[in-house]
């Protein structure tokens, strides 16, 4: 069975990790979303589809790696469109993962099961409260994964906040 698993991970965070290891737990495969991959260097979306590419896999052990498959999908100001640009790119998958409404919405209309994926430590672990750290130069690094901790620190990830 295959299932999907879609996030901004901007950045890639400990949380995105445990809904990964949740997905896999469930399925034999999962085809991994990086969504807005069109949009880099905003506050809001400060790293490139690329950069958090290489932040999940650098987060991944070898075995998880294996099993998944990772698509870059642009946003799209038509949630539709959004979702059929999804199911034209990415192979087929029986099951989504997903606790955001819009996304529960438009896959159970299309009959495909969807699946909460429970929180982690909902408190700290969002982009926003991450990168906000980063930017204040606050504590973040217990925060993400060691693999995406390293990537953040190879691009600079204080000082291109701080610009942005």
């Amino acid at each position: 069975m295959n299932g999907l698993f879609v996030g901004r991970f901007q950045p890639f965070h400990l949380g995105h990790l445990d809904a990964i290891q949740f997905a896999l737990s469930k399925v034999d495969n999962l085809w991994i979303v990086v969504g807005s991959s069109n949009k880099e260097n905003e506050e809001k979306n400060p790293f490139s589809a690329d950069e958090r590419k290489e932040m999940v896999l650098s987060s991944l052990d070898d075995s998880m790696i294996q099993k998944i498959k990772i698509y870059n999908i642009p946003d799209f100001d038509d949630h539709k469109k959004w979702a059929d640009d999804i199911d034209s790119v990415v192979p087929k998958f029986d099951v989504v993962f997903s606790n955001d409404e819009i996304t529960k919405h438009i896959y159970e209309k299309k009959g495909t099961k969807v699946i909460q994926v429970p929180y982690t430590n909902r408190d700290e672990l969002t982009g926003t409260n991450i990168r906000n750290r980063m930017k204040n130069d606050q504590k973040w690094e217990h925060l993400v994964p060691a693999g995406a901790k390293k990537v953040l620190d190879k691009i600079d990830v204080r000082n291109r906040l701080k610009i942005l």
